[in-house]
């Protein structure tokens, strides 16, 4: 554990990276704060500079928006009743009373804190169980990978929101995308129609932007009210919340575990962990407390959570390959973009890499909890902001760096493109990751898929015959049953 941070210090610990996290941090909470946008549009806003940097310092700018994004949702949900991201969702309940008792900085330092030491949680977690995920991973070879690769693909269906067949299908589009391109095996071209620009496949960054960026974009106007402005009170610094939390340290503990396991199983989200968190904290306490009228552990337990959330969203990423959730897996992609493969190869060759990133993210969240006090008067201004403003500049980043990425006109269609079909698909309800999720596994699979075929002299029975592939494919077909299951009951039942 304490090998991997050794590696990885020498390339954390560059005026870049730390510059770059401290950023990070401050656009994180700002775009977290909005409503509507949160830390998947930060992500996804900074993918194409991250492609210009080196990647320690991408990582680092990308994960501390990750972190602070999560944190910054708080924020709105708290003097607004409007959470800033789903995450926020359960913060409500307690956050906005305490406001309205008077005690608006104090519930915004706790819910900060709560955060900040809920991610360095899940971070000691992180760092500890990942090497030993992608230690025993070492043991893969193409019939496992592929076993791999479809079962993170199954966690489409529990990645998505509302409806498995919705997400099943989009995923289904995701693996469509991803054959477009130069076969790897036989040099051919796929469903090129004859362009040169599309012998490497649409360009992962302009597919992203388009789907997140510009239909967010598309519905956001629709939406109308560009230039409301909502009534905040006066906000001031105020250090009170670092005494405290320390009430609440179990809470804190207690929450940000709940948070990490259940990030690091991929689907369960943030907004599951903070309403689970909630629910465990409210039956703990006396009812002196008086939860859901101002409790100040019900802002601890939810806030802890969701950001424990992103630590353990980020451990069968980084060590097996599979996003945690919508926002993990644009990180993998982003890992894919700088020329490095998440899972054993990542800690086997690039053990500097993976303590870089580890780095990164403790770093994150010991950053978030000095900037999230300290900026708290500007944040009232920030949620001032009208539409108006902001939505020319979200279309001037996304359209500067989906060209910026290589000079490319044609990768600004692209993103024109998917950003209608991503708007399409939002309107029908249909959930976007699984389109991400289904071009990056898609690959992996496929390519792992027709090498151990090659290898096997029982063809498909090399899936069966090997006991680590034989147990995940048990493990995905489990999955696939209590997908069916769940789907079709409460379509009998209605």
């Amino acid at each position: 554990m304490f090998d991997l941070l050794l590696e990885g210090a020498p390339l954390y610990f560059s005026p870049a990276s730390v510059l770059l996290t401290v950023l990070g941090i401050i656009g994180g909470l700002v775009i977290g704060v909005l409503p509507g946008l949160g830390p998947l549009m930060g992500i996804v806003l900074l993918l194409p500079v991250a492609f210009h940097l080196e990647p320690i310092p991408a990582m680092a700018m990308l994960i501390a928006v990750y972190v602070g994004g999560s944190a910054g949702g708080s924020i709105s949900a708290i003097l607004l009743r409007i959470p800033g991201t789903p995450l926020a969702a359960a913060t409500l309940f307690d956050g906005y009373p305490l406001a309205q008792k008077g005690r608006s900085q104090d519930a915004i330092g706790l819910s900060i804190t709560a955060s900040s030491l809920g991610g360095l949680v899940a971070g000691i977690v992180l760092i500890f169980f990942s090497p030993v995920l992608a230690d025993f991973a070492l043991n893969f070879a193409p019939p496992e990978y592929a076993a791999m690769a479809l079962l993170g693909l199954l966690t489409i269906a529990v990645v998505s929101e509302g409806s498995a067949i919705k997400g099943m299908l989009a995923g289904g589009l995701g693996l469509a995308v991803a054959t477009v391109g130069t076969d790897e095996f036989t040099q051919a071209y796929r469903y090129t129609f004859g362009t040169i620009n599309l012998t490497s496949g649409p360009n992962l960054v302009a597919v992203v932007v388009g789907l997140f960026a510009l239909s967010e974009l598309f519905v956001q106007i629709e939406g109308g009210n560009f230039r409301d402005r909502p009534q905040i009170q006066k906000l001031r610094i105020s250090f009170r919340a670092f005494r405290l939390i320390v009430n609440h340290r179990w809470n804190v503990v207690r929450s940000a575990l709940l948070g990490t396991g259940l990030g690091a199983i991929p689907g369960a989200g943030g907004d599951v962990s903070a309403f689970v968190s909630y629910a465990v904290a409210r039956r703990l306490a006396s009812e002196e407390e008086a939860y859901g009228e101002g409790a100040e552990g019900g802002v601890v337990a939810t806030e802890a959570a969701n950001n424990g959330t992103c630590g353990g969203a980020l451990i069968p990423t980084l060590s097996l390959g599979i996003p945690g959730d919508a926002s993990t897996a644009v990180l993998l992609g982003a890992l894919f973009l700088l020329g490095f493969f998440p899972g054993p190869e990542l800690f086997q060759y690039h053990a500097d890499v993976a303590g870089g990133i580890f780095l990164a993210y403790l770093a994150s969240n010991v950053v978030l909890i000095v900037l999230g006090i300290v900026l708290v008067p500007f944040f009232g201004t920030v949620l001032k902001v009208p539409k108006a403003w902001l939505l020319p500049l979200v279309l001037l980043l996304s359209t500067m760096g989906t060209y910026a990425l290589q000079n490319s006109v044609f990768d600004l269609w692209v993103m024109l493109a998917f950003g209608g079909i991503g708007y399409v698909l939002r309107k029908a309800h249909y959930p976007l990751a699984p389109i991400i999720i289904g071009m990056i596994l898609g690959p992996v699979l496929e390519n792992n898929f027709r090498r151990a075929l090659l290898l096997s002299r029982d063809g498909p029975m090399i899936f069966l015959e090997r006991p680590i592939s034989a147990t995940i494919l048990a493990i995905a077909a489990v999955m696939l049953v209590y997908v069916t299951i769940t789907t079709v009951r409460p379509r009998k039942r209605s």
